[in-house]
């Protein structure tokens, strides 16, 4: 299915890494779903942004019953269900190396958070979109990861063991839903500059970043949305299961 065929579901998407990933998709013809959780009037803007193509939807990705009214919505305005989602969602954190917990004060509870974020939030959208996907011999799942679990320079222990479940969420979700031309892959940016969850870094943690990675830049989230556009479009039909880290290079897997 090509590109401006498909209708796109990014979930936490008035924002950063969702916000740019929302217009890379309608910049290709896509219908884009702006989910959105608590910044109404980001997501607004950006509906606005783009026009007639998009739509903004409030939803708690930890909801099913929320995520599966938000599939209804989106289907009924743009008259064909949601064929591609990118769970982009992120719950409760900042990239802040100053006040991260370490390993003598985090709780489980904190794991817990952010597991819900990344891992049920994924298998609500993917339950919620399965019928549609399976009627439609055709589905793309793009799941947001991070390189912090293969080269975690901050141990955001809550964030980083979220996203390498992750991972494993998405190789199983690959392995079984492909006999139904579904595929499930995983595109893992660094710490991208600039996005809300970023910005309490310091200078020093991006001028470290960036010494350290051979394209000697600190990667921002549009270059991040152009690989996720990849994995959507017809060039990218035949991989499935697969952790593309794009971070100029810095985590070279």
């Amino acid at each position: 299915m090509r590109l401006n065929e498909q209708v796109v579901l990014v979930t936490g998407g008035s924002r950063g890494l969702g916000s740019e990933t929302a217009k890379a998709f309608a910049r290709e013809g896509a219908k884009v779903v702006i989910n959105y959780f608590n910044s109404e009037a980001k997501a607004l803007e950006l509906k606005s942004l783009i026009g007639e193509n998009a739509i903004a939807i409030q939803a708690d990705v930890r909801d099913i019953e929320q995520v599966q009214a938000m599939f209804r919505e989106a289907k009924a305005h743009f008259g064909k269900p949601i064929t591609t989602v990118i769970n982009n969602a992120l719950v409760n954190f900042r990239f802040d190396p100053v006040t991260k917990k370490d390993a003598s004060e985090i709780s489980w509870e904190d794991f817990n958070v952010q597991l819900e974020s990344a891992v049920r939030g994924s298998l609500n959208t993917i339950q919620a979109g399965l019928p549609g996907f399976k009627e439609a011999e055709f589905g793309r799942i793009i799941n947001i990861g991070t390189n912090l679990f293969q080269n975690p320079v901050v141990a955001y222990h809550d964030y980083t063991t979220s996203k390498a479940a992750l991972l494993g969420f998405t190789r199983n979700m690959a392995n079984e839903l492909g006999q139904y031309g579904i595929t499930v892959n995983m595109v893992s940016g660094g710490l991208l500059k600039m996005t809300d969850a970023s910005s309490a870094t310091s200078a020093e943690v991006f001028q470290l970043i960036e010494s350290s990675t051979p394209l000697r830049k600190v990667t921002d989230p549009s270059e991040v949305a152009d690989a996720i556009i990849f994995f959507a479009s017809p060039w990218g039909r035949a991989v499935t299961g697969q952790n593309l880290v794009v971070d100029g290079g810095l985590v070279m897997d």
